[in-house]
């Protein structure tokens, strides 16, 4: 027996019994969720830090559209507040490094 108190994909538990394997979940109450989608979303930017693959990448981009639809935003509102903010302060596509501002 292997002890887990993670949040998983949709289709773990299936993916297990087709294993040939039984587990136990529960479904979570709303703050539970957002919790669990919070502390993975620190999980999944870890393991992007450690492999810097796209498939990390993805898994990312998987919880972050997740914690936007768990906290009753839209993915349409995610993307307008990205655009505002680059549209007023810019992208990151000029690659510039910051090192002081000096006062007077």
């Amino acid at each position: 027996m292997r002890q887990y108190h993670k949040l998983v994909r949709d289709r773990i538990p299936e993916i297990i019994e087709a294993d040939g394997k039984s587990f136990i979940c529960e479904t979570l109450s709303d703050e539970d969720y957002i919790s669990l989608l919070d502390r993975k979303l620190n999980e999944e930017l870890a393991e992007y830090q450690e492999s810097k693959s796209l498939e990390e990448l993805a898994d990312l981009l998987e919880v972050m559209q997740a914690v936007v639809k768990a906290r009753g935003w839209t993915l349409e509102e995610l993307e307008k507040v990205r655009a505002d903010k680059a549209a007023k302060r810019g992208g990151f596509e000029k690659k510039i490094l910051l090192k002081e501002v000096l006062e007077g």
